[in-house]
Parts: structure tokens; C-alpha cells; sequence
């Protein structure tokens, strides 16, 4: 998923969910209690009568509760606040933009997905990787690097970018457009941008990331000539193959295809071209590996300081080795900084470690996570094998 400096130093998305809706349990138990209500006998007028003083009390209840007090969003102040705010910014008729922002639902599935778990499960980079190296993706990588082979070519010589790495991450974010998400891009923005959860320790910087997003969606629906009622794309609000947020797309998406429109629908070269224009700007060095392996002898009992800057290039070849870290010949020889990026492995195993370069860290600007990356790079690697031994 593409994300605005802010958000990647904030937001982490779960594979599981990309372009794929989430359950709303919540209305599988309405529905549950509803049967169980329907089918009890009542055993009185007085009975039925508390049943229905309760069930007033429960929608009361609801529509006083933050986030849930209307289906819609054309009764929320602040909501139509922050439509005159985008009218204005973007010039555009603040009725219209009054009229859609109205229209857009709270989904509660949307806050769910966003909310922090009460109890975290530890991360583990065996599971992830499990996930996205998968005999489906790996097939569908290796006939998309044959079938668009041209269009990868000419998208490397412009941007420097590998044909397989830009498989990879289109690979791991949709499935090559199978799973561009089913959310109305709308509804999520607004939910995020207007019901953020309280319980999130950082929901003032990512509201306002979001309502960011909901006036680039406003931006890019009036520019492209979307109607902003129909778009679909993951909970987050991100759209098309490459999952690029609203604002990533006005900056960042070319037309790749010259067709006079982008679009990353529906549109393969555009997607492609997009996706290796963005790690271009994000500094992809041609040429360059994206990480070293190390031994698991290779390094130094105290790793404090090695970590501390976290996926960020930091050190030299030679720094490296005078902290102790056994370097093979071929990591030596890299010119620029190294990051000694971890990779948990659950709570009862010890880190994955590897080296990781500018190149490495270049991916991480796509999606801020070091499990992230890695999958695309493995990922890339394991079609670029598959399609060579295909006919």
C-alpha cells in the first residue's frame, strides 16, 4: 500500500485485509439476537413490553455512542465542517462536496479493522512470509513478468526499477488486480477521517492523515472524472493494483500507456509504470542489491546500537566489522550504508537478521515494514525463477 510519509511511520496494514472485506461480527450477533428474540415466546404484555423499553434503550444508547450516532454523514457538524474546508482548499462546489460527504457510511468494519488488538500477537516473519509466498501468487507472477514483459522493459530503462521487484509488490498488494478491495473508498476515508478509535494511542495523527486522504480523494475523483460514490478499494481508502492512497496517486501515478488518462484499475501498463515511478522518486539505485544474508554466527553479543536506527541505512561496511559483525565478500564490498534490520520470529525464537541497503529501505517507503519488503524481494525472486522455467 502506498502511504504519505506520515503513514508509514504510523500505519501498518495487515496483509490478511488488503482488498478484502472484513466480517462485521458485530451485525452477525445482531442478527443471532434478533433470531433468538423471534423465536422465545414471550410470556407476557409486560414482558414484551420491557423487551421493547430495552431495545429502545440499546438504539438510544447507539446513536449517542461517538462514531455510530448515523448511518450517514450528513448530520455529523464536523463532517460538514470539513466538507466547506475541502470545497474551498480545492475549489470545487461546496454543495456537491456537502451532498457526497452525506452520503458516505460509517463502517464500523473499518474501525474494527484499525483498532489496536487488546492482547497483540507477536510477529513472526516465518508466518508473513508463508502468507505471500504462496503457489498462487508465484504462478500468477511468473505469467505476468511473460505477458507484460515489453511493458517491464521499458518501465526498467526509464525508472531502474527490476521487472520482478515491480511484480513483487503489485503480486503482494492485489494478486495482479485479482483483490483491489470492496470497500466504497468513500465510507472508508470518511470512517477513518471522522471515527478514528479513541483507543488508538496515535488517532490524532492518523485522523488527520486521513481527512488528508478524504480531501485527495475529492482532488482525484474531480480531476480524473470519478464519481466519488462508486470507487472501491481496501479499508484504508487505497485503490487499483498497486493499492496507491488517494494522494500517492495525484503525486506519484503516470500514464503509462498514453492513453491520456492513469488509470490503475484497469490499466496493467499504468499500474506498472506508477509502481516503478514511486520507488524511483523514493531514490531505487539501479543496480543495486536490495540486502545481504548473514551467518547465524555473525554477529556481536550486544546488538543495542546496531538496531537502534532500525531499517534506516546507517552504517558502513567497515563499521560494521569493527562492531563485531562477521561480513561475507560481497557484503564487504557494498559502497554505501548497511541497516541491520530484524525479523521477529515469535516470541520464543530469535530474530531473522539481514543487511539491508538503500534499496531495501526504498521499499519500505512503499509500506513502512521490514517483513514487508523482504516478501516483495523473495517474492520477486521466486517468479523471476518460475518464469524462466516456463515455455
Amino acid at each position: 500500500m502506498v502511504l504519505s510519509a506520515l503513514l508509514m511511520l504510523t500505519l501498518m496494514l495487515p496483509l490478511s485485509a488488503q482488498g478484502v472485506p472484513l466480517e462485521d461480527h458485530g451485525k452477525k450477533k445482531l442478527n443471532s439476537a434478533e433470531l433468538k428474540r423471534k423465536a422465545a415466546p414471550a410470556k407476557s404484555k409486560a414482558a414484551r413490553a420491557k423487551r421493547k423499553s430495552g431495545a429502545a434503550k440499546v438504539k438510544t444508547s447507539l446513536i449517542n455512542t461517538k462514531g455510530s450516532q448515523a448511518a450517514h454523514y450528513n448530520k455529523r457538524p464536523a463532517a460538514m465542517e470539513a466538507a466547506n474546508t475541502i470545497a474551498a482548499a480545492q475549489q470545487l462546489d461546496a454543495v456537491w462536496v456537502r451532498k457526497v460527504i452525506g452520503q458516505a457510511q460509517y463502517l464500523p468494519a473499518v474501525v474494527r479493522a484499525v483498532t489496536p488488538p487488546a492482547q497483540p500477537s507477536s510477529r513472526n516473519w516465518a508466518t508473513y512470509r508463508e502468507r505471500v509466498l504462496t503457489v498462487q501468487r508465484i504462478e500468477a507472477g511468473a505469467a505476468f513478468l511473460h505477458e507484460h514483459a515489453a511493458t517491464l522493459a521499458r518501465a526498467e530503462r526509464q525508472y531502474g526499477v527490476p521487472p520482478s521487484i515491480v511484480a513483487g509488490i503489485l503480486g503482494v498488494e492485489t494478486i495482479y488486480g485479482r483483490n483491489m478491495g470492496q470497500f466504497r473508498v468513500l465510507d472508508a476515508l470518511a470512517t477513518l477521517a471522522f471515527d478514528f478509535p479513541d483507543s488508538h494511542p496515535k488517532k490524532a495523527q492518523r485522523q488527520a492523515y486521513f481527512l488528508g486522504e478524504l480531501e485527495a480523494f475529492f482532488h482525484f475523483c474531480h480531476s480524473s472524472g470519478y464519481d466519488p460514490l462508486t470507487v472501491r478499494g481496501s479499508y484504508a481508502g487505497a485503490m487499483g493494483m498497486g493499492q496507491f492512497m488517494p494522494s500517492s496517486w495525484l503525486q506519484y501515478a503516470v500514464d503509462f500507456d498514453d492513453s491520456g488518462r492513469i488509470d490503475l484499475f484497469t490499466s496493467v501498463p499504468d499500474a506498472i509504470g506508477s509502481v516503478a515511478h514511486y520507488l524511483s522518486v523514493h531514490q531505487w539505485q539501479r543496480g543495486m542489491p536490495t540486502h545481504y544474508l548473514l551467518a547465524a554466527n555473525a554477529l556481536p553479543a550486544d546488538l543495542g546500537a546496531l538496531l537502534e536506527p532500525d531499517i534506516v541505512p546507517s552504517f558502513t561496511a567497515q563499521q560494521l566489522e569493527a562492531r563485531g559483525v562477521v561480513l561475507d565478500a560481497t557484503a564487504r564490498r557494498h559502497t554505501g550504508l548497511l541497516a541491520l534490520v530484524a525479523l521477529p520470529m515469535g516470541e520464543s525464537a530469535a530474530p531473522h537478521y539481514v543487511l539491508g541497503t538503500d534499496n531495501f529501505f526504498t521499499i519500505t517507503r512503499y509500506n513502512w515494514s521490514s517483513q514487508y519488503a523482504l516478501a516483495v524481494i523473495e517474492l520477486a525472486r521466486a517468479i523471476d525463477a518460475a518464469a524462466q522455467n516456463q515455455p
